[in-house]
C-alpha cells in the first residue's frame, strides 16, 4: 500500500515484482478522519479483491510506505498532509485484521529505494542513493546493501540538508533546504524568481504560480525558452553541488533521479551530473553514475511497499 494525503491505492505483488491486480485499488484517505475507519474499509478492499482472482492467493505480508512511516516502531508520526494527527500504531492497528502476517512500513522515499534495489536498476549495487523529485525531495540510502534508517528510524532526509545559507523557507521550518530548490515546487519558485529579475520574453509569464507545473517548464525550455531552460540549469547546480557532497558520505555506486522533475530527462541530468563532476573530490571524479530510476513511476511506490516485504523474508 502506498499511503498519500488523498489516496491509497495498493496491489497484490508477487516475489518477481509482477503485480497481479489488474489495477490500482484507491481508498480516500482524507474521508477517513479516524484512522481505524481506514484500515477496516482497507481490510474489506483486501478480502473484496481477493476474490477476484480464479486461484486462492496467499498473503505473505503487508508492506506500507507512508509519510514519516517509522519502520522501527510500525507508526506514522506527525505526517502532515494525513487526515490522522499525532502518533498512529498503523502497524498494529492492522494487525488487529491479520494475525500472523507480517507487516511492516517507511516512508515513502525508503520504500522507493527499496523497490530500486529489488526490482529496479539498483538490483545488484549494495551501495547507492534514490532521490525522489516530486512536491518535495525525498531520498533512501543504501550502503552495504543495508537500507539506513539510522538510530530512530528517520535517517536518509537529504532534501533537508542546507543548499543555500539563510535561502528560501521551507515547510520544515529551515530556511535553504534543498527541496526548496531541486523538486518540482523548487523549479516553480526559481521561474518565478528569474521572472521577477528579468524582461526576457518568456511563454511562462503567462502562467500563475499555482498553476504552473514542472512539466510545463520542460515543455518551454523544449521549445527554447530562455528562462525555463535557466531554471534547469540553476535547479542542476543546485542539486549537482549536493550530489558531489552526498558522495563523500557513503560513496554510492550510482544515484537515482526519480518523479516528476527527473521526467524532464536531460534537461535535468546533464547540467546536475556536470555541476557534480565540476564540485566532486578528485577521487571519485568520473566514477558516480547519475541515472533514471528502472522503476514504472506509475507503479513504482506499489512496487517499494511490496520489495519491503519480499527483502525482509529473504533476509530473515
Amino acid at each position: 500500500m502506498d499511503i498519500g494525503g488523498t489516496n491509497a491505492p495498493f496491489n497484490f505483488v508477487d516475489k518477481d515484482g509482477n503485480i497481479l491486480l489488474s489495477k490500482n485499488v484507491n481508498l480516500p484517505t482524507a474521508s477517513f478522519v479516524d484512522v481505524k475507519d481506514f484500515i477496516k474499509a482497507f481490510h474489506e478492499k483486501i478480502e473484496e479483491s481477493l476474490k477476484a482472482f480464479p486461484e486462492p492467493l496467499e498473503i505473505v505480508g503487508i508492506g506500507v510506505g507512508a509519510p514519516n512511516g517509522n519502520y522501527y516502531n510500525g507508526t506514522i508520526e506527525l505526517a502532515p498532509n494525513l487526515p490522522w494527527k499525532g502518533l498512529i500504531p498503523f502497524v498494529e492497528l492492522v494487525k488487529e485484521y491479520y494475525t500472523g502476517v507480517p507487516i511492516f512500513i517507511t516512508n515513502d522515499a525508503n520504500a522507493a529505494a527499496i523497490g530500486e534495489g529489488v526490482f529496479g536498476a539498483g538490483k545488484g549495487m549494495k551501495d547507492f542513493i534514490v532521490i525522489t523529485l516530486g512536491t518535495g525531495l525525498g531520498s533512501g540510502i543504501y550502503a552495504g546493501g543495508q537500507l539506513i534508517y539510522g538510530f530512530n528510524g528517520f535517517a536518509g532526509e537529504l532534501g533537508h540538508t542546507t543548499a543555500v545559507v539563510g535561502g528560501r523557507q521551507c515547510g520544515c521550518g529551515k530556511k535553504g533546504c534543498l527541496e526548496t530548490y531541486a523538486s518540482a515546487t523548487g523549479i516553480r519558485r526559481t521561474v518565478f524568481e528569474l521572472l521577477a529579475n528579468s524582461n526576457e520574453a518568456s511563454t511562462l509569464r503567462k502562467v500563475s504560480f499555482e498553476d504552473l507545473t514542472a512539466a510545463m517548464v520542460s515543455e518551454a525550455a523544449l521549445k527554447g525558452d530562455k528562462i525555463a531552460r535557466e531554471a534547469f540549469e540553476y535547479t542542476g547546480a543546485v542539486l549537482g553541488r549536493m550530489l558531489a557532497d552526498f558522495t563523500a558520505f557513503t560513496t554510492p555506486e550510482a544515484f537515482f533521479l526519480f518523479g516528476g522533475l527527473a521526467n524532464a530527462g536531460e534537461l535535468i541530468f546533464e547540467p546536475t551530473i556536470r555541476h557534480m563532476e565540476e564540485n566532486i573530490m578528485q577521487i571519485f571524479k568520473g566514477k558516480i553514475k547519475v541515472l533514471p530510476s528502472g522503476l514504472n513511476g506509475a507503479s513504482a511506490a506499489i512496487l517499494g511497499a511490496a520489495a519491503l516485504v519480499w527483502e525482509k523474508l529473504r533476509t530473515n
